[in-house]
């Protein structure tokens, strides 16, 4: 049975899952109803409000530091240069049921210079659309073991994130030569995932 974490708890990937080696992270999220559909205003000038596009990233980083522009994988980058971490896609709006986003990580093959993979979802041109995480609800981060789709842990991201443009979701990383999974649910107004990725710098 899956585990559901709490914000900052751990979770040892391998050594509870023998045989584990590669896993999806799925990545979930879905836009708050806005009642009146747009107000007054709205309906005289027929403006609706734009879509929330959240993007779903991971950073690779090298003895926890972010080192090149070639370690992210993101809707512009979809493959690791080592091949072990692949985003499935971009999904524009949010809508329907389960992931949204996926990335598979192969745990067994990720190059031994990296330590620690950062998931990160920020909202697409957050700053000149006034989006941000307040206007998200029923977001999580899920890891799926890819061999059998049995889902090994589920975080919840519950807190109140208005304002927030970006949210660092949690870590997969290595310890001990173990991997394990860290639920993070930090929000940041970085203004995008350029900038998130200099936190690492």
């Amino acid at each position: 049975m899956a585990i559901n974490l709490q914000k900052g708890q751990k979770i040892s990937l391998t050594k509870e899952n023998a045989g584990l080696s590669k896993i999806i992270v799925g990545l979930g999220w879905d836009e708050v109803r806005q009642s009146g559909g747009g107000g007054f205003l709205g309906a005289l000038f027929g403006t609706q409000p734009q879509a929330i596009d959240c993007d779903a990233s991971a950073i690779l980083l090298k003895n926890g530091k972010y080192v090149s522009k070639d370690d992210l994988v993101f809707f512009g980058n979809l493959k690791h240069k080592s091949g072990t971490v692949n985003h499935m896609g971009d999904n524009l709006t949010g809508a329907g049921e389960g992931d949204d986003e996926q990335i598979v990580i192969d745990l067994s093959k990720v190059p031994a210079e990296y330590d620690k993979i950062v998931i990160v979802v920020n909202i697409y041109q957050a700053v000149k659309r006034r989006q941000h995480f307040g206007m998200i609800e029923n977001a999580f981060i899920r890891l799926v073991d890819a061999k059998n789709n049995k889902e090994i842990c589920k975080y919840n991201l519950t807190e109140n994130y208005s304002g927030m443009t970006a949210m660092i979701f949690g870590e997969v990383y290595r310890h001990n030569g173990e991997w394990k999974f860290s639920a993070i649910g930090n929000g940041t107004t970085d203004p995008g995932i350029a900038a998130v990725c200099q936190r690492y710098v």
